[in-house]
């Protein structure tokens, strides 16, 4: 018996921006949500819902409404071109935009290996363990936005960027034992770039000042200290001084319990020595 096709996911991103078009065009031309939905005999919900970016915006409508508009097919155009998946939450977009920017990032992670540092192959576990499941074509291309991320590690000029990672994320094999020989190497690989710098905490130790969470500090080009957390489904980024202060002090006490960049160097040979 053949599986049910599964539907392709919507772009949120995309959908308020189309949205937000409709509504612009809509009050230039004079109509109200109700009005137009009495042009076209559809529901005021429903043009609510598309304006909000709670509903897609179908081609025969947006072909139907640039006419009635006079917007010379700029609603069609748009929903031809929406990508399908979002590829970076809304909620993780302004992190990225400051992450491609960045002098320095302190990077403190015991879940998974920050994304700057993923393999191919690794970050494709990593995707590959969503839930709701993740289809083939938007897990290839999370991967490729991922890796297009670490082209700041490479830069002529690259960011600072201090790594601290629990050996618990050592342990795990996501992908299997290739990927995880082949992560191993690149993380050695990495420890020996200009401006990283990689610390990992062992397990096993009687204090620790990470038990919090995994958080990231960022210093912008106008020098600007900002910080940055993540949850499941949100994030958060702080400004305030006060609060960014307290992250900065515990990124401090990590870098002093965690191996330092010699030790974990070693580690890491160990740990491939052991394959």
């Amino acid at each position: 018996m053949n599986s049910p096709k599964r539907r392709s996911r919507r772009n949120a991103s995309a959908m308020r921006m189309v949205g937000a078009l409709l509504a612009v065009h809509r009050e230039a031309a004079g109509y109200t949500q109700r009005s137009l939905a009495e042009r076209f005999v559809i529901s005021e919900e429903l043009i609510a819902s598309i304006e909000q970016g709670r509903r897609p915006l179908k081609m025969d409508l947006a072909v139907q409404l640039d006419q009635l508009l006079g917007t010379n097919r700029t609603l069609e155009t748009a929903v031809e071109n929406m990508p399908e998946v979002d590829l970076v939450p809304r909620w993780a977009e302004e992190y990225m935009d400051l992450e491609r920017e960045a002098l320095a990032l302190s990077w403190y992670d015991n879940q998974v290996l920050p994304g700057l540092l993923q393999t191919p192959v690794y970050a494709r576990g990593v995707f590959q363990n969503d839930v709701p499941a993740l289809t083939e074509d938007e897990i290839e291309l999370r991967v490729a936005a991922r890796m297009e991320r670490q082209e700041i590690l490479h830069r002529k000029e690259p960011p600072t960027i201090c790594f601290i990672i629990s050996e618990v994320t050592l342990m795990d094999r996501l992908g299997g034992d290739e990927v995880y020989v082949e992560q191993m190497l690149h993380l050695r690989e990495l420890a020996g770039l200009p401006g990283v710098t990689l610390q990992v905490m062992p397990v096993g130790r009687s204090f620790h000042a990470g038990l919090s969470g995994p958080f990231i500090l960022i210093e912008t080009p106008d020098h600007q200290r900002l910080g940055y957390t993540e949850a499941q489904r949100g994030s958060q980024l702080i400004t305030n001084p006060d609060e960014v202060s307290i992250l900065e002090r515990k990124c401090a006490m990590l870098r002093t319990q965690a191996l330092n960049p010699h030790e974990t160097r070693g580690l890491l040979d160990r740990l491939l020595g052991e394959q």
